[in-house]
């Protein structure tokens, strides 16, 4: 059986994508609650938010509420997904 080449590199670049944000929020939070006051802890966690939604469906029978949807980039969370691109990228 073959298998589609083109579709595991999108599901291992999306699961990298989600892994590396997490990871990176990870350390983001971590940086928050150790590192003490200073301009290293401002530049590290200070971040840009992108913000979707709120987005509704209205059926007869069903209704449903998605958002907001909110991704938060910081220096942190582009080094987590960089881990996680590299760990990627040496084990597979």
């Amino acid at each position: 059986m073959l298998v589609d080449t083109r579709r595991r590199k999108l599901i291992r670049w999306i699961w990298t994508l989600v892994l590396g944000l997490l990871l990176g929020g990870l350390f983001t939070r971590l940086c928050e609650a150790f590192l003490p006051v200073s301009p290293a802890r401002d530049f590290l966690t200070t971040s840009v938010a992108a913000e979707f939604g709120p987005f509704s469906i209205d059926l007869v029978a069903v209704a449903l509420d998605l958002g907001p949807l909110v991704l938060t980039i910081n220096v942190l969370t582009l080094a987590g997904i960089t881990i996680v691109w590299m760990g990627v990228r040496s084990w597979i």
